[in-house]
């Protein structure tokens, strides 16, 4: 669509809303130039009961429909993982369908704006051809709060030019043990880093010049609502089973995993999404003491608490067995928002049924309700409640893509340079004959990527976004003279016969997220083992792991001249050949503890019993080599 129909489009849309507006009833709520407070204080008066449950209710795209919206006065609206408009949607259609149920939701009695949210955890990365930044794990590497907020403000701008104000991020998670799913979600195993890197939260939601001391705070329409998540301890659990049981005294709870929670409150986050997981036995989406007492009471947040997807159905073992008491135990313990993707209507009844049966108070309810609105006030919600066309060519811009390819530079880890009596493999020379890329994960921009991406699971291959994959980097990296040969599975003589100089191996983990991902043994999937040990017994190769967390390396170690984790890069493969041939030094130093084997495991930094593969914070440097270019004239 051309641009000129894309700004007519713009212009009807407005002038509904303002038509729309006038039609509403006026109060100091509509003032912007109002305390935030007194805005709140008298939207809140004038809702019924049912006003109030709805703007409760978060419920899936799939289901937002403008009768749902109207009917049932949704308060917001999300997509799931891999859930889009339609596949392969364009930027403008993000934009259009956001914008359609914003219209329904305005023409409501009182023309509250739906708040929209999206997990954009690593980029945009449930749109087609955002850019895809590196995940946590990468990112803890880097140890750089500039970078984290620099990666923010690039991701609030693409998920704004979709039209979506809000996303669920952070996740500021400490992974004590890489059996867990959710690792590669995590900045480290140590809290510091973690609560360093919520500097993340100043790009996605913009730089208070003071602590918010737990005001929300969202400057601007190309900064979105933030959600530090999973409160808390979800990165603790018992053999790293997710949503298992985090067994954790005092000092570990408030000292440890709730430190980052304390940045983002002076930050001024908006919203904060409660974990799956228990503490010491007690669902969190039920603790009332850590929930209310805690975060609302002695940290002060005045942002609103989400659950998890059906977070609160899993309150109750079998998950749903009794849909009453979670509705209760979980708004009761201070859970303000719930999504609800699918049975809204039996929460939004059984909620109502609950307040008139005085088993939940109206002051809850209110306190819920004041704290959704408070956000969406401070975020500008009420002023602009559409999204801006004009921002759609954001998503996978150049200049983002560059910081992208930035934060793959900075997140490689170079663990072995060289074998013993030998000099360094790394860099590698850009001019030579023949150069072997083999593996799984070198010619794979879905693999490279990782879970929570286009897919909630991720995908493999390279049609369902842009990027550059590793090979594709290596090929545009080399001489014009060295030719790069790309064999996925090569057989054990393959290197020799055909008399190549250097190996490079990528192979690693294949895509999951969440539960899929938990692991109680760590190996590299077949073929990955195969391939290292053919390649490397024949030529002077390089082994790149793509993984969300340390892995099994340690028998293939030997064999091996240079070792390169890579975690799970994004959609900018060209960072790592960068590093590879000397543009770039290596710099980057574990943020986890690489195990030897599975059976140490749990074991972090500091432990008693300390016997790593890979200490934390170990990481190989390398210098840049001078460019040898002659400027084009």
């Amino acid at each position: 669509m051309s641009r000129k129909s894309v700004s007519l489009v713009g212009l009807v849309i407005l002038c509904c809303h303002a038509s729309l507006t006038e039609q509403r009833l006026q109060g100091i709520f509509e003032d912007p130039k109002e305390p935030i407070e007194e805005r709140v204080k008298d939207l809140l008066g004038k809702m019924n009961l049912e006003e109030k449950v709805g703007q409760m209710t978060q419920i899936e795209r799939k289901n937002a429909s403008a009768e749902v919206l109207k009917s049932y006065f949704i308060g917001s609206v999300l997509s799931g993982g891999g859930s889009t408009p339609k596949v392969n949607a364009t930027v403008k259609e993000w934009v259009d369908m956001v914008n359609g149920m914003q219209q329904a939701s305005l023409s409501t009695r009182l023309g509250i704006p739906m708040i929209y949210g999206i997990d954009a955890v690593h980029g945009h990365n449930n749109v087609m051809n955002a850019t895809i930044f590196p995940h946590n794990v990468g990112l803890g590497v880097t140890r750089d709060p500039q970078l984290l907020k620099e990666i923010g403000a690039a991701t609030a701008l693409e998920v704004r030019a979709t039209g979506i104000p809000y996303a669920f991020a952070p996740c500021i998670a400490v992974c004590r043990d890489p059996r867990w799913g959710r690792c590669y979600e995590s900045y480290s195993e140590d809290h510091r880093i973690v609560q360093q890197l919520t500097e993340i939260i100043n790009g996605l939601q913009g730089e208070a010049k003071t602590d918010m001391k737990g005001m929300p705070y969202v400057n601007g329409k190309t900064k979105v609502a933030g959600s530090s998540k999973h409160y808390v301890g979800d990165g603790g659990t018992v053999k790293g089973i997710n949503e298992n049981n985090t067994i954790v005294d005092d000092s570990a709870l408030y000292g440890m995993h709730m430190a980052a929670y304390v940045n983002s409150v002076a930050k001024g986050i908006a919203t904060i999404m409660a974990s799956y997981s228990s503490i010491n036995g007690v669902k969190m989406h039920a603790h009332k003491q850590l929930l209310t007492d805690y975060l609302k009471g002695k940290l002060g947040f005045k942002g609103f608490i989400i659950s998890d997807w059906e977070g609160i159905d899993r309150i109750t073992s079998p998950a749903h067995s009794n849909y009453s008491y979670s509705i209760q135990a979980s708004i009761n313990a201070g859970i303000d928002m719930v999504m609800v993707p699918y049975n809204y209507t039996e929460f939004y009844d059984g909620l109502i049924d609950l307040v008139k049966k005085n088993a939940i108070p109206m002051s809850r309810i209110d306190d819920a309700v004041s704290r959704i609105l408070r956000v969406k006030f401070a975020m500008g919600l009420f002023e602009n409640p559409l999204g801006d066309y004009s921002l759609i060519n954001e998503v996978g811009s150049q200049k983002h893509r560059e910081l992208a390819r930035q934060a793959v530079r900075k997140s490689l880890v170079l663990l072995k340079n060289g074998k013993p009596g030998n000099p360094p493999i790394l860099p590698l020379p850009k001019n030579t004959g023949k150069i072997l890329v083999a593996g799984s994960h070198a010619n794979n921009l879905g693999y490279q990527c990782g879970g929570w991406t286009i897919e909630w699971q991720g995908v493999s291959g390279n049609n369902w976004t842009a990027g550059t994959t590793i090979l594709d980097g290596i090929k545009a990296t080399v001489d014009k003279r060295t030719q790069v040969v790309y064999k996925k599975k090569p057989s054990d003589t393959y290197s020799s016969k055909g008399k190549m100089d250097y190996g490079i191996v990528v192979v690693g983990e294949v895509p999951y997220a969440e539960t899929n991902g938990d692991s109680q043994n760590l190996t590299i999937p077949a073929p990955g083992p195969a391939v290292i040990e053919n390649v490397c017994k024949e030529t002077k190769c390089v082994v790149i792991i793509v993984s969300g967390r340390p892995v099994v390396i340690e028998p293939y170690v030997d064999k091996i001249d240079a070792l390169v984790a890579a975690w799970l890069p994004g959609s900018e493969g060209q960072g790592v050949a960068d590093v590879l041939f000397g543009d770039y030094g290596f710099t980057g130093k574990l943020a986890r503890t690489w195990f030897k084997r599975v059976d140490q495991l749990p074991m972090n930094y500091g432990d008693p019993k300390y016997d790593p593969l890979f200490p934390f914070g170990f990481g190989l440097e390398t210098k840049p080599i001078p460019s040898t270019k002659k400027p084009e004239l």
